[in-house]
C-alpha cells in the first residue's frame, strides 16, 4: 500500500487542523447574558408584586418605645403636612391649599384602567398626579407619554412595589434609580416626587419608615403621603369609595386612589360621581405640585439619562419577549418529548407483537448459508482474542476475516498465534476503518457479511439470529442489539441505560417506520452485493456505519432490527473517552445527514428515510439538545422566581416518565432494572455532557473544521463466552475461494445506487478532505504467548474503531 503522507502531501496542506474554541466563549457569553436577562426579569416581575396596601401588616401610629427618650420621627413631621422635603437635613412639610384636592393614583399605568381614568379626568378638565411603578412603565411606556401629554403630573412609586422599609439601602437606591430611568426613557422627563408603597398618613410613620424618608430625601426626592384614602383597593363598592373620598370640611386634601394593581372599575365609576359633586361643593382639583406650591417637580430629562432610560426599557421589554419565547419553547419541547415517549413505547410494543405474531416468527425459510464475518482491527490486542473466540464459537457456519489496519501492538500476531480454524488475518498499512472494511469485503467469499468491531463479543447464536431476516429478499441490512459489557460505576450504568432505553427503543421505532438510519458498527449484517453496488464503505464521513445505512435505505433496501442478535461491547470508562467517542458519532451523523439530505424530497424508501428518519434525528438529536442549556437556565429561573413546587413537580413528572420508559425498555431487553436508580443523577451530569457534545459538533460542522479520527482506549474487559471453542457442526474451515481479494468497484463511494430514485450527489471532496495516515512501522516485535492479553497503553494515533 502506498504511503499517503508521501504521495498526497497537497491534501495535508489543505486540511484544517483547527480546534474550535470561540464557540465555547460564545456559549458562555450567551448563557451569562441569558442568565442576566432572566435574573433582571425575574427580579423586576416576580421578586415583589403590586398587592393591596394592607399586605405588609397593620401600620400603627408612631408611638414612643418604652425606655427611649426620643423618637426617630420628628414631631413636626408627624403632625405636619403630607408632602415632606429635606428629610435628611432640616425636614419641613407642606399641606395643600384650602379647598384644593390633589387626586393621586398609585400602581399604574394599567392598560385597561389608566386610559379610562384619563378619559374621566379629561371630560371633567381635571389634572392629577400619577405615581407609577417602574415595571408597568416598561410594559406600557405609551401610557406614561399620554399622562404627560394630558397635562398630568408624574411621580414614582418604586420599580417593583416593595416595602422600602424592609430593603437594604442599596436596594432602595436601585428601586428609585431604575424607576427614574424608566420614566426618562418612556416620556423624556424626570420627577422629584416619590410615594413609598404601603405608605399612608404622617402619623403612621415609624422608625423604619423614617430611615427610608431620610435616605430618599438625601437623594433629592420629595415624599408625598396622603391625607385621605378612598380605600378603592378593597373594592367596597362605588358608593363607599365616594363616601371615603369626600372631604369633611374645607381643608386641602391629598386623596389616595389607584389606577393599577387590580380591577379598578369601581374607581372609574366613583370618579364619574365624585368629581362633579366636589366641584359643585366649591372644591378645585390640582396636581400635588400645584396644590402645595412646588416649583417644577417634573423636569425634562437630560440626553444621557433619556438614552439610558430607553436602553433600560428596551432591554426589559426584550427580556419579557425572551421569557415568553422560552416559555413557548419549553411547552413545545415538553409536549414533543411526551409524545415521543408515548410513540416510542407504542412502537416498541407493536414491534414486539409483530415479532411474536405469525408473520414475525419467521422471515421465510431458515438462512443456513455460510456468513463472512469481517473484524477491522487497529491496536485491539486487549480484546481481539475474546472477540475472535466468540465468533469461532458461533453455532452458524462462518468465515472470519480479521483485517489488521497497521496495528503497532501485535494484534495480527496475536490472532495468528491462536491458530483458530476458519480465521484469516489480512495485514494492511494503516488507512482507517472504512478501508479495512473494504479490504475484508473484497476478501469475503459469502453473500452475507457480518461486520463486528474488535472490542465486541458475540453470543453463540448471534450470527445465526442476525442473518435470519435475509430470508426476506427485500432486506439489505440488519442491526443487532449492542449491549454494554463494562457496566461498573455510574458512567457504565448511564451508558447501559442509554443503550437499552435510547438506542434500542429508537431502533424499534425506526424498524416500524422503515427508516433505520444506523446499523451499528459493533453488530450489523449486510448483503455483500448491496454493498458492492454502492461502491463499498465510504470514508467521507466519520460515521461510516450511518452513512452506509442511509445509502442502503436510499437504494431501496429494507433495514431491520433484530433485538435477539446480542453483542457485548466495551463502552468508554472515562468522561474524556466518552466525549471523544460521542463527539465523533455526533459529528459523523451530522455529516451523513447533510450528505443524504436529498432523501427529503425523494419517494419510496429514500423518502421514508428523509421525511421520517432525518427529521427525527434533526429534531431529537440536534435541535432539542441545542435547547438543553436554555432549559437548565430556565429551570433555575423557575425555582428562584416562579413557583418552586410547580417546577419541581414538573421535573419529577418528566423523571417518572423516563423511569417508566426505562422499566419497559429493560423488560423488553430482559435486563434487570437495578441500574435505573441512577437515572436522576444522569440528568445532572451525563445529559449535560451529551448536549455539550452536540453543541461542539454543530459548531465544528458549521465552521467547516475537520474532525480527526481518534482511537478509543481499550480496557480488556471483554471475555469470550464459556466454551468458546468451535462446535462440531460449525463449518469454519478455510473456505474455497475462486478468486481471493475480489476487487471492489470504487468509481466513487456510493456512486451508483440501484433501486428506486436517483442517489444524492456526493459532497464536495474539499468539504471533508482525507487525512494522511501515520508512517508505517517497518517491523513489529514478536508477541509473547498470549493467555490473557495485557492492557495496552493508550496510543495517540489517527484512526478510531
Amino acid at each position: 500500500m502506498t504511503d499517503r503522507r508521501r504521495t498526497a502531501p497537497h491534501r495535508r496542506s489543505r486540511t484544517r487542523r483547527i480546534t474550535p474554541r470561540a464557540h465555547w466563549l460564545l456559549l458562555c457569553v450567551l448563557v451569562v447574558t441569558l442568565s442576566a436577562a432572566l435574573l433582571l426579569q425575574g427580579y423586576t416581575h416576580h421578586m415583589f408584586r403590586i398587592t393591596s396596601d394592607n399586605v405588609t401588616g397593620p401600620r400603627g401610629r408612631a408611638e414612643a418605645v418604652p425606655g427611649r427618650v426620643t423618637r426617630a420621627v420628628p414631631g413636626r413631621v408627624t403632625h405636619g403636612g403630607p408632602v415632606i422635603a429635606d428629610a435628611a437635613g432640616a425636614p419641613h412639610t407642606a399641606r395643600p391649599k384650602a379647598g384644593t384636592i390633589a387626586l393621586t393614583f398609585d400602581d399604574g399605568p394599567n392598560p385597561v384602567w389608566t386610559p379610562r381614568i384619563l378619559d374621566v379626568l379629561r371630560r371633567n378638565h381635571v389634572q392629577a398626579t400619577f405615581f407609577v411603578v417602574g415595571t408597568e412603565v416598561v410594559d406600557h411606556p405609551e401610557l406614561v407619554r399620554r399622562i404627560v401629554s394630558d397635562g398630568h403630573e408624574i411621580g414614582i412609586h418604586t420599580f417593583t412595589h416593595p416595602d422600602l422599609s424592609r430593603l437594604a439601602p442599596w436596594q432602595r437606591s436601585l428601586e428609585l434609580r431604575e424607576t427614574q430611568l424608566a420614566v426618562a426613557g418612556a416620556a423624556g422627563i424626570t420627577t422629584a416626587l416619590l410615594r413609598p408603597p404601603y405608605s399612608s398618613e404622617n402619623d403612621a410613620l415609624n422608625d423604619a419608615d423614617w430611615s427610608v424618608l431620610k435616605q430618599v430625601g438625601a437623594a433629592g426626592y420629595v415624599t408625598v403621603l396622603s391625607t385621605q384614602d378612598a380605600e378603592d383597593w378593597q373594592r367596597p363598592g362605588t358608593d363607599r369609595i365616594v363616601a371615603n373620598a369626600t372631604p369633611h370640611g374645607r381643608a386641602g386634601q391629598i386623596l389616595l386612589m389607584h389606577d393599577g394593581g387590580g380591577d379598578r372599575s369601581q374607581t372609574v365609576a366613583a370618579l364619574n360621581t365624585l368629581i362633579p359633586r366636589l366641584k359643585a361643593q366649591g372644591f378645585r382639583f390640582a396636581t400635588v405640585g400645584a396644590a402645595v406650591g412646588m416649583a417644577g417637580p417634573v423636569q425634562p430629562a437630560g440626553l444621557g439619562e433619556h438614552l439610558q432610560g430607553m436602553a433600560l426599557v428596551t432591554v426589559l421589554q426584550a427580556g419579557d419577549w425572551v421569557v415568553w419565547l422560552l416559555g413557548v419553547l419549553m411547552f413545545a419541547a415538553g409536549v414533543i418529548s411526551v409524545l415521543r415517549a408515548v410513540v416510542m413505547v407504542f412502537a416498541a410494543r407493536r414491534h414486539r407483537r409483530l415479532r411474536k405474531g405469525r408473520r414475525g416468527r419467521s422471515w421465510g425459510p431458515p438462512v443456513t448459508e455460510r456468513v463472512s464475518v469481517i473484524v477491522p482491527a487497529y491496536n485491539e490486542s486487549a480484546g481481539i482474542e475474546a472477540a475472535v473466540r466468540s465468533l469461532v464459537a458461533s453455532d452458524h457456519p462462518v468465515e472470519i476475516i480479521v483485517v489488521d489496519d497497521g496495528s503497532t501492538d501485535g494484534t495480527a500476531d496475536l490472532v495468528e498465534s491462536l491458530r483458530l480454524p476458519g480465521v484469516r488475518v489480512i495485514r494492511q498499512e494503516n488507512a482507517g476503518k472504512p478501508a479495512a472494511l473494504n479490504t475484508g469485503l473484497a476478501a469475503a467469499s459469502c453473500d452475507l457479511v457480518v461486520m463486528v468491531d474488535g472490542d465486541t463479543v458475540f453470543e453463540p447464536d448471534t450470527v445465526r439470529t442476525i442473518v435470519q431476516p435475509f430470508a426476506d429478499p427485500r432486506v439489505g441490512a440488519v442491526s443487532g442489539n449492542a449491549k454494554v459489557v463494562n457496566r461498573g460505576g455510574l458512567l457504565g450504568r448511564w451508558q447501559h441505560i442509554e443503550y437499552v432505553v435510547g438506542f434500542n427503543l429508537d431502533r424499534r421505532l425506526f424498524d416500524l417506520a422503515e427508516c433505520m438510519p444506523t446499523v451499528p458498527g459493533a453488530v450489523g449484517a449486510f448483503r455483500r452485493r448491496a454493498l458492492l453496488a454502492l461502491g463499498g464503505v465510504s470514508d467521507v464521513t466519520l460515521a461510516e456505519d450511518t452513512d452506509l445505512t442511509m445509502a442502503l435505505c436510499r437504494a431501496g433496501w429494507r433495514v431491520v432490527y433484530e433485538e435477539h442478535a446480542v453483542a457485548w461491547t466495551e463502552a468508554p470508562a472515562s468522561l474524556n473517552a466518552l466525549w471523544r467517542q460521542r463527539y465523533r458519532w455526533c459529528y459523523g451523523t451530522l455529516q451523513a445527514m447533510w450528505k443524504h439530505r436529498g432523501a427529503l424530497i425523494q419517494r419510496g424508501a429514500a423518502g421514508k428515510l428523509g421525511r421520517r428518519g432525518l427529521v427525527y434525528l434533526l429534531l431529537f438529536q440536534v435541535l432539542l439538545p441545542l435547547l438543553a442549556p436554555v432549559v437548565d437556565v430556565f429551570a433555575v429561573y423557575g425555582l428562584v422566581f416562579l413557583d418552586p413546587l410547580r417546577i419541581t413537580a414538573l421535573w419529577l413528572a418528566f423523571l417518572l416518565l423516563q423511569l417508566g420508559m426505562g422499566l419497559y425498555a429493560f423488560r423488553l431487553d430482559g435486563e434487570r432494572p437495578g441500574p435505573l436508580w441512577s437515572l436522576p443523577l444522569q440528568q445532572f451530569v451525563y445529559r449535560q455532557l451529551m448536549y455539550l457534545v452536540v453543541i461542539q459538533s454543530v459548531f465544528t460542522a458549521v465552521s467547516g473544521s475537520r474532525l480527526r479520527w481518534q482511537r478509543m482506549e481499550r480496557y480488556g474487559s471483554l471475555r469470550a463466552p464459556a466454551g468458546a471453542e468451535p462446535s462440531g457442526d460449525n463449518r469454519t474451515a478455510a473456505p474455497e475461494q475462486s478468486e481471493p481479494y475480489e476487487a471492489v468497484t470504487h468509481s466513487g463511494p456510493y456512486a451508483a445506487v440501484p433501486g428506486p430514485g436517483p442517489y444524492a450527489s456526493q459532497p464536495d471532496p474539499e468539504l471533508y478532505p482525507s487525512h494522511p495516515a501515520p508512517w508505517p512501522h517497518e517491523a513489529h516485535p514478536q508477541p509473547w504467548p498470549y493467555v490473557t492479553p495485557p492492557r495496552p497503553a493508550p496510543h495517540d494515533i489517527t484512526h478510531e474503531y
